[in-house]
């Protein structure tokens, strides 16, 4: 048995956020997401899909937004890009999975958006 390892980050607020770090990861995460859960992916492919562990307790913007710049950091776009990224969040429940789609991807029914500034993006961690 293979044990999946996530990127972590804990929001100013205290709440866990955790995020895929490849295909497979993404998968194990989203497996583990809960129905009334937050989870974060870039608008753009190439992204770890990132949830924030809330434990029944509600998630505030300033947390959605740390979690978004979490997820931008280590997004494909970013890479190529070093631009502001978009992000989408949405809640477990509107997660879905066809058998058609490749590891790691999963389509989303209701996203929100939000656009992660670049100086935002450079300054996380610091």
């Amino acid at each position: 048995m293979k044990i999946i390892k996530f990127r972590e980050l804990i929001t100013s607020s205290g709440k866990l956020v955790l995020a895929g770090k490849d295909a497979a990861g993404n998968e194990h995460l989203i497996e583990q997401v809960r129905p009334e859960e937050i989870v974060l992916h870039t608008k753009a492919p190439g992204s770890p899909f990132v949830n924030i562990k809330d434990n029944g307790k509600r998630v505030l913007k300033k947390e959605i937004k740390e979690a978004a710049v979490f997820c931008a950091k280590y997004s494909q776009d970013w890479k190529k890009n070093k631009e502001d990224v978009v992000v989408h969040y949405f809640k477990g429940k509107d997660i879905y999975k066809r058998k058609s789609m490749k590891l790691g991807t999963f389509g989303v029914k209701d996203a929100k958006e939000i656009k992660v500034k670049k100086k935002d993006i450079k300054n996380f961690g610091k």
